[in-house]
């Protein structure tokens, strides 16, 4: 009797298998995807292309969408109410040139993210949302989550002295946001805990966090120790971002923003740079998380001049439309002051 001889499975042969199954599927839906966007586009301008053509029958425009959505929904069932069909309408009215659009990687955008985009009056911050959405492959619920947070707006644009050296392909204002929006931690707005507490609930929202800091950012450590001949200092948080790359230290305060805080995290750059940062690192930037703090503080102190260092407040909610408008016309305001002094 011959014996059965068991031959050990290869399991990286099946891991292979299963590799190329997935990135074809992906492939696939990337590419069903696209498809299916261009459509949306091209019924949109076929709908105004109609209505333009019946525009001087009143309501023609309305009766259109309707009669049109009853006719798709019983060739085709669901996704195409009247409402979707608007929404197509004023996709191909924000973007009448697709070939100008598609060139922003749109295979990574759904057409919920599109909706969501399309929601804005901004040209520049549709375009930011776009490049972001796509190449970071936000889901739907986080584009809309950064949007409401007004993400575009609380990044460091103003500061346009604090700039991107020969050495770095992109710009500190690119990842720099002020304020910072931690509503993910669910703790009470007026936080007067110690910053002990405060670490405490970011590392436990970790990977919230990290989305909230921007794309590059990677955990490297809490309270890590830097020692000196004759000293030891702790630093809250550490990261390291690979795009900037450079270390990024963050200094967690829960009371308003003094100079004795801006100097004690110019002396931490100074030794993290000295102490730890490598040879093809670039210089290390540092940001204190403040609950409140002081422009005239900010404007006479080192933060001013020194182009790696940052004060940003941070926020337990969301804004409100009202937070967002003030915040918009604050940026405005800088923008032009800087642009002033700059043709003084």
């Amino acid at each position: 009797m011959k014996k059965e001889i068991k031959i050990q499975p290869d399991t990286s042969f099946y891991t292979e298998i299963s590799d190329l199954l997935k990135q074809a599927r992906s492939k696939s839906y990337q590419a069903i995807n696209t498809i299916m966007i261009q459509t949306y586009w091209q019924i949109g301008k076929r709908i105004v292309e109609q209505e333009q053509q019946g525009k001087s029958r009143a309501g023609y425009g309305d009766h259109l969408i309707t009669n049109l959505s009853r006719h798709l929904s019983d060739s085709f069932g669901k996704g195409f109410s009247e409402a979707n069909l608007w929404n197509m309408k004023q996709f191909y009215q924000i973007f009448p040139n697709y070939e100008q659009f598609s060139t922003q990687r749109v295979e990574n955008l759904t057409w919920t993210n599109i909706r969501l985009i399309m929601r804005l009056s901004d040209p520049n911050e549709r375009n930011y949302y776009i490049e972001e959405a796509s190449t970071q492959n936000w889901s739907s619920r986080l584009l809309e989550r950064n949007i409401k947070s007004g993400y575009y707006h609380r990044l460091l644009s103003t500061q346009q002295d604090k700039t991107k050296s020969e050495s770095q392909k992109y710009q500190l204002s690119d990842f720099i946001k002020d304020p910072y929006i931690a509503e993910f931690l669910n703790i009470p707005e007026d936080v007067t805990v110690k910053e002990s507490v405060l670490e405490k609930a970011l590392i436990n929202n970790l990977q919230k966090f990290l989305l909230e800091l921007g794309k590059g950012f990677s955990f490297v450590d809490r309270q890590m120790r830097i020692s000196t001949e004759t000293s030891h200092f702790y630093i809250d948080l550490v990261f390291y971002n690979y795009l900037l790359k450079c270390f990024v230290v963050i200094d967690l305060k829960t009371t308003k923003l003094s100079h004795g805080d801006i100097g004690q995290m110019d002396m931490y750059v100074r030794m993290f740079d000295a102490l730890k940062k490598g040879d093809d690192d670039n210089p290390t930037i540092g940001i204190i998380l403040c609950a409140e703090k002081d422009e005239t503080i900010v404007k006479y102190s080192v933060l001013q001049e020194n182009k790696q260092l940052f004060a940003s407040k941070y926020k337990t909610v969301l804004p409100t439309e009202e937070e967002l408008a003030d915040m918009i016309a604050s940026r405005n305001r800088k923008l032009i002051e800087t642009t002033s002094t700059k043709g003084e």
